[in-house]
């Protein structure tokens, strides 16, 4: 995992965090508009595009910041990584915790955060409706 979170961000990498708290996975309904990804409302996860001279690690705590306000977790694990819906994007997908409570923080991106049970995040494809493949190998973690 450390060598995960060291690797120098790029624009291309993307890391994004299986926030977990009480058995349930944060989730966000993220509005993207056609200048920045196409027209469509999913449920996705927080993260980001890491920037030119952060970590990875640095730019997962920027974008969790950033999103949900939250700024005490603990990254547990290093998941796996798949390619993003963005051509040439890569998904770095981290298992972390907290004890926080998120907020909205960018209501003109996010509809909504919600705490979703980890049996029913599995359950429910519209959790991974954005990029089916980075879904397969979070359901897989989290079924172990």
């Amino acid at each position: 995992m450390e060598n995960e979170l060291v690797k120098e961000g790029d624009g291309i990498l993307c890391p994004i965090a299986v926030m977990i708290k009480e058995g349930k996975v944060l989730c966000g309904y993220r509005n993207y508009t056609k200048d920045v990804y196409k027209d469509i409302s999913v449920w996705t996860l927080p993260g980001g595009r890491s920037q030119k001279g952060e970590t990875i690690e640095e730019a997962l705590k920027r974008e969790i910041l950033e999103e949900v306000g939250i700024t005490k977790f603990k990254i547990k694990d290093f998941i796996g990584e798949k390619p993003g819906r963005k051509a040439g994007s890569i998904m770095l997908v981290f298992h972390t915790t907290t004890e926080q409570d998120a907020k909205l923080m960018e209501p003109h991106k996010f509809s909504e955060w919600k705490w979703v049970p980890i049996p029913e995040y599995i359950r429910e494809e519209k959790y991974g409706h954005l990029n089916p493949e980075v879904q397969k190998i979070i359901i897989s973690y989290l079924s172990r």
